[in-house]
């Protein structure tokens, strides 16, 4: 069984929110590197769009088991 969903709005989601999650924590530590404390910030918004990954991976996830049991 794949880890990833089959294409879908809840899987291009995901990625996107994974996409976002790398780009800020990127962002954090040049922040951090650099001097400044709005790296704190973008340490938050890692942690949300992490949490937004792992609650559309979740979603298909379930989406799909439940289409699967309706199914057989």
């Amino acid at each position: 069984m794949p880890s990833l969903p089959p294409p879908g709005p809840d899987r291009r989601l995901a990625v996107l929110a994974l996409a976002v999650c790398a780009l800020a924590v990127a962002a954090a530590v040049l922040s951090f590197v650099r001097g400044s404390f709005i790296g704190i910030v973008w340490i938050l918004l890692a942690g949300v769009s992490s949490n937004m990954a792992w609650f559309y991976l979740r979603k298909a996830k379930l989406e799909r088991a439940r289409r699967a049991e309706a199914a057989g």
